[in-house]
């Protein structure tokens, strides 16, 4: 194995996928919008990855209004936080004696277990400041692999069995009474998938992770010296980082940042942090995981190391990143000199 080194100023992270992993709960989010609206969770899963939520609820959901947007992507973003937080919750509540009164639960139709999965909620998440990484959670097992199983792959399989078998209808008259029985199972069917969605959203840990390396990573840059640029909006980076013992940054651009003009894969928010930092994007290093993540910050100028934590290496190949690793164990920083003549000194190993 090979190695190069070379010196910035700065360094720029992108946070999911990158910082944490909570790829989990944001396909749970993703998932329950797309069986709302009738669509393959799949599809809209793999469409969403790396983009602002406020782009595509705009896509998806064209009826809402310009000023009904910041509440509906709070709201979408909050729901990320739920559903990370729904397992371990449902889990406590399993306990005798055990008590939750959390907001951002409903009970599904017909349930009378009090367990669900988490429904939309406007509530805010809290977030702390109490160093650059309070009391961390566990990051991923990297011999269990940095990725997590999908979602998607998994809801597919349920779905399959959820659809009707029976395609004799179609040799059948269209009659009146047969209409009326068409319509019954096409809503048993929509009811049936909704229920495997239910099912499979409730059994699965997606609360969010640490990924390996990142802590020490954060530990050997100065402040001062890094940020986060996310396609989160505030209440969803605030609150994945505070879960797993990051600190948000000072200078942290979320997607609902207005002084952004356009999100990822333009370049806007990378160009922005390292503006705010005080530091020329061409001596930046960004830390990033998908594909327009990745062309944001080629775009941007700065020097761009991709990890290979949520897409596998040929998926982000071909987007224009100067490394590709498998995770930020790959990659050293140490400083090289002081104050404001400062350099970050990065090894990576390729």
């Amino acid at each position: 194995m090979s190695s190069t080194t070379f010196q910035a100023d700065a360094v720029l992270f992108d946070m999911d996928g990158t910082l944490t992993d909570s790829i989990a709960a944001v396909e749970a989010a993703w998932g329950a919008v797309a069986i709302k609206l009738g669509l393959d969770p799949a599809e809209v899963i793999a469409a969403t990855h790396g983009k602002r939520a406020i782009d595509n609820l705009a896509f998806y959901r064209p009826e809402i209004k310009a000023h009904e947007m910041d509440a509906a992507v709070e709201a979408f973003e909050q729901s990320i936080l739920d559903f990370a937080d729904s397992f371990k919750k449902i889990k406590e509540r399993s306990v005798p004696g055990s008590e939750s009164n959390e907001s951002g639960f409903s009970d599904r139709p017909g349930s009378d277990s009090g367990e669900s999965t988490p429904a939309l909620s406007s509530a805010s998440a809290s977030s702390s400041r109490s160093g650059s990484l309070s009391t961390p959670s566990s990051p991923i097992d990297p011999s269990a692999g940095a990725r997590r199983p999908s979602f998607a792959t998994r809801l597919s399989d349920m779905l399959a069995s959820a659809l009707p078998e029976d395609s004799s209808v179609f040799d059948e008259s269209l009659d009146s009474n047969h209409i009326a029985n068409d319509a019954q199972k096409d809503k048993a069917a929509e009811a049936d998938i909704e229920a495997a969605w239910e099912t499979e959203a409730d059994a699965v840990d997606r609360s969010i992770r640490i990924l390996p390396g990142v802590k020490d990573m954060i530990e050997c840059i100065p402040d001062g010296r890094y940020a986060v640029a996310t396609s989160g909006a505030k209440t969803y980076a605030y609150g994945a980082m505070t879960r797993v013992g990051i600190t948000p940054p000072p200078v942290t651009i979320t997607a609902d940042d207005k002084r952004l003009k356009a999100g990822k894969p333009a370049p806007d928010p990378f160009l922005l942090a390292a503006s705010c930092l005080g530091f020329d994007a061409k001596r930046c290093v960004v830390f990033e995981d998908s594909p327009s993540g990745i062309r944001a910050g080629v775009a941007s100028g700065v020097t761009v190391i991709a990890v290979c934590t949520s897409h596998e290496r040929s998926k982000i190949e071909g987007c224009g990143a100067h490394f590709i690793v498998e995770d930020m164990r790959r990659v050293r920083c140490t400083t090289e000199g002081e104050g404001a003549g400062m350099k970050l000194v990065f090894t990576v190993e390729h």
